[in-house]
Formats: structure tokens, sequence, C-alpha cells
């Protein structure tokens, strides 16, 4: 799809529905409440909603958001390679028919929407937002701004990662000439930890396996873990990023389990190897270096799935 095609929609319609997927990030709640504030700024109703809650680590999005009562006429998902992504708790939009439209970044999306606009090269979902808003020729508000802003930092890893380009960088210093504090938003992203979180990242290190001549590095995250650190579900995202920290590892694989005999495997990998094949392989996917899939039986049983897979891959 066009661009201009979006903006058609954006005008044509009046009441809106923005999903975000499940264990939220900042790209998905940033694009979401994004296009949910441009959408009002036009006039339109519009909510943003997501199967897990909102986290309050990304309060400074919608501190000041207030769903509105209204039966929406349109759907769009953002940052959703796949249905199953939206969650349990939004279980009717996996239904066939029920997306109207989804903007995402996944090479790997399932293109189950009505309508689909996926670019696979860009480094956010909000980095797409931005570039259609800018087309649009409205005004961007500074809370827009801010919220862009956090998604596109957030997905860049503060813009280390590999999928950061220079038209990455050229949005965010275009969205930093905006009043969106964007230092506090980036030392609230990436530097500061509560308690809580400190003493899980050093409890999942110290547990952390090393396999296959020490290139697949391992964590692994169970409910009774969580419960026994006695802190929010927000507090464990993002930890996925451990695992490659390790020198010589070339396959990061954290295993977090959802619910009883049902894991969220997250994979990040150096660039010897494809994360999105390697989880493709199991039904899921995502990015070269960063990707993700679901996997149901024992701990045991998800664990040796998984190693037996990164063996082939890592020795072939």
């Amino acid at each position: 799809m066009e661009y201009s095609e979006i903006i058609d929609i954006f005008e044509k319609h009046d009441k809106f529905l923005i999903l975000t997927h499940k264990s939220p990030d900042g790209d998905t709640l940033g694009s979401g409440f994004g296009l949910c504030y441009f959408l009002r700024d036009m006039g339109k109703l519009a909510n943003v909603v997501n199967s897990d809650g909102f986290p309050d680590r990304y309060d400074f999005m919608y501190v000041d958001y207030a769903p509105q009562d209204f039966e929406p006429e349109y759907v769009i998902a953002v940052d959703i390679a796949d249905p199953s992504l939206i969650g349990s708790g939004l279980a009717k939009y996996q239904e066939a028919g029920t997306v109207d439209l989804c903007i995402d970044h996944h090479f790997s999306n399932k293109n189950f929407a009505v309508l689909s606009h996926v670019e696979g090269d860009t480094a956010a979902a909000a980095q797409i937002l931005y570039a259609i808003f800018k087309q649009s020729g409205r005004k961007i508000s500074d809370i827009i701004a801010k919220c862009l802003y956090t998604g596109i930092a957030t997905d860049t890893g503060c813009f280390k990662y590999e999928n950061t380009t220079p038209e990455t960088h050229l949005a965010a210093a275009e969205l930093m000439a905006y009043d969106i504090d964007f230092a506090n938003v980036n030392r609230k992203m990436f530097d500061v930890k509560s308690k809580g979180r400190i003493k899980i990242e050093q409890i999942v290190t110290g547990r952390m396996e090393y396999h296959i001549q020490d290139k697949c590095a391992m964590i692994t995250i169970t409910t009774e873990l969580m419960e026994s650190c006695g802190v929010d579900q927000a507090e464990f995202e993002g930890l996925a990023s451990i695992p490659l920290s390790a020198e010589g590892v070339v396959l990061g694989i954290t295993v977090k389990q959802r619910h009883e005999n049902v894991f969220k495997i997250s994979v990040r990998t150096t660039d010897e190897m494809d994360a999105s094949a390697f989880c493709n392989y199991f039904g899921g996917g995502g990015h070269i270096r960063a990707a993700g899939c679901e996997l149901k039986g024992t701990l045991e049983e998800v664990r040796a799935k998984l190693l037996e897979r990164a063996e082939k891959v890592l020795l072939a």
C-alpha cells in the first residue's frame, strides 16, 4: 500500500480501534498511541487496546490517555506480524477478516489483515508511522513525537542494533526537535531499573547455560521464578539481550514460561546467523537478528527441541 492510501483510510473512517501486541514493548505502544493521538487530532474517535494491559514503565506515553466510548468501525494492528501475537484477551481479532489494516516492519508478517503495509527494512513500526504522518501534511504534536521516538529508540536498542539505518537516525533527529525530553525517555528505557529487575537479571545471568561449543547461550524464566521475585510481569520483558552479551555467543535464546507447558521463545543472533529463519522453523519469525516463536511441551522438551535445532544450525 502507498502512504496516500493509508492516509485516505484515516480520512474516510471515523471510529478506530488500534491493536498492539501482547507482552507489549516500546514500538507497539509508541506506534499505537502515536497513531491514536494523530487520529484524535484529526477529529476521529480512537482507542488503543492490549491483551496484557499497559505496563507502568511506558506510562509517560499515556498518562493523559482516556478510552473513548464508541463501537469501532475500523481496526488497525500496529507492529503485529502474526495474529497469535494479538493475545488471548483480544482473541476475536485473531479471526480472519476482523483486522482491517496492519502496519508492520517484520519480514515474517503473515498478511493476516484485510490490508497490509509492511516495510521489512524499516527499523520500527513507529518509523513507518512517522513517514505516513509527515506525508499527510498534518501537524504532529509533542506527545505523538514522544511516542514515535520511543518506538524507534526501543526497537533499535537506542540505535545500537543492526536494523538502524541513516533514515532511522534522520527520523529520530527530527522527532528530537519536538519538546519530548528525549534524554529522559532514553534514561527511563535503557538505564533505570527497579530493584526487582536488577534481582531478576542477577538470577538469570547466574543460571545462564552455554551449549554447542559455547556458541549458544540460554536463559530460562519459569512461572515459579517470576512468582518468587514478587515483581510485576512487565519487569521480565527485555531480558532477551542477556544471552548474546556473553563473548563468543552467536545464538542467544530466552525461554519464558507463559502458561503450563507453553513457552515464549526470544532469539537474538550475531551476523553469523539468521534469527528469523531459526524461529520460522518453529512457526515463528521476526527480524534477521531478533525473532521469536512459541513452543508447547514441558520445559525439558522445549529446551531439547531448541538445542537440537541450534546444533544443526551452528555446526552445519
